[in-house]
C-alpha cells in the first residue's frame, strides 16, 4: 500500500515522503533537512534513499545536508555535474535503466525542462503498486500502464497565464519560459487522456504556481474527467 505524504511543494520548496510500508523515500530535498525532520516528527533514520529530479535549488536545497547525514542521493550525471557535488552518498543513474532501493524498482526517464539532464521517476514496489513521479516537465513523451498513484506537477493553466500578461501581471519572456518549462493544466489533461489509469487509486497535482494557477479548478477538471481520488496539497 503507497502512502504520499506532501512535506513542501511549490517554488519555494519540493520534498515528498512515500513509502510502500516497507521502503520509505523522499522524492526531492527542495527544503532544509530541519524542516524535513520537523515535518517527519524527526522519524527520518529509516529513510532508504532520495531522489533528485534536477539543479534547481527549490528541489535539491538540502542536497548537502542530506549527504552529510548518511542518506544516498539518486540523480543523473548532468544533475550531479551541475550541482558541483562530490559526496559518496550522491549515486549516478542513467536514464532507462532501473535500479533498487529496498522494496522499490525505479526507472528514471528523461523530462523537459531547462536544466541539464532532468529526470521523471516511475517506482513500482515488490509490495503492491506503481508511482510516476512526474514534475517541471512542459511535456512527457512516454505513456504509461498500470500506475496506481501519480504525482504531477500541474503549474499552470494556459487560459489564466494568458489574463495574468494581458493586465500585465506577467511578462511576456516569463510567460515563454514557464511554457516551457513547466506542465500546464492543459497538458495534464491532454496526459491523463492518453494513457492508461484503470488502476490508478488517487492523482496528487503538484507545484501550482501561486498567480497562474487555480486549486479549485484544477482538482475539479482532472476529477471529472478520470473519476479518481484528486488530492492537491
Amino acid at each position: 500500500m503507497i502512502e504520499i505524504n506532501t512535506l513542501a511543494t511549490g517554488s519555494t520548496g519540493n520534498c515528498y515522503w512515500i513509502t510502500d510500508g516497507i521502503t520509505p523515500l523522499l522524492l526531492e530535498c527542495g527544503i532544509s533537512f530541519k524542516s524535513i525532520q520537523k515535518a517527519l516528527n524527526f522519524k527520518t533514520s529509516d529513510i532508504a534513499g532520495v531522489l533528485v529530479t534536477h539543479e534547481h535549488k527549490d528541489h535539491c536545497k538540502a542536497v548537502n545536508e542530506v549527504a552529510d547525514r548518511g542518506l544516498n542521493i539518486y540523480m543523473s550525471l548532468g544533475t550531479k555535474n551541475a550541482l558541483g557535488i562530490d559526496h559518496h552518498r550522491v549515486k549516478v543513474v542513467e536514464n532507462k535503466k532501473q535500479f533498487r532501493i529496498g522494496t522499490w524498482i525505479i526507472l528514471p526517464f528523461d523530462t523537459e525542462h531547462d536544466v541539464s539532464e532532468p529526470f521523471g521517476f516511475l517506482l513500482a514496489s515488490e509490495n503492491g503498486g506503481k508511482l510516476l513521479f512526474l514534475t517541471d516537465s512542459y511535456y512527457c513523451r512516454y505513456k504509461f500502464s498500470g500506475i496506481t498513484h501519480l504525482m504531477l506537477e500541474c503549474n499552470y493553466s494556459k487560459a489564466i497565464l494568458d489574463a495574468n500578461v494581458t493586465c500585465g501581471r506577467v511578462h511576456e519572456f516569463l510567460k515563454k519560459r514557464i511554457m516551457s518549462s513547466h506542465f500546464s493544466l492543459e497538458n495534464v489533461l491532454d496526459f491523463l487522456k492518453v494513457n492508461d489509469l484503470s488502476k490508478v487509486q488517487e492523482i496528487h497535482l503538484l507545484h501550482l504556481s501561486h498567480s497562474n494557477s487555480d486549486e479549485a479548478l484544477f482538482k475539479k477538471e482532472v476529477q471529472e474527467l478520470t473519476g479518481k481520488l484528486v488530492f492537491v496539497p
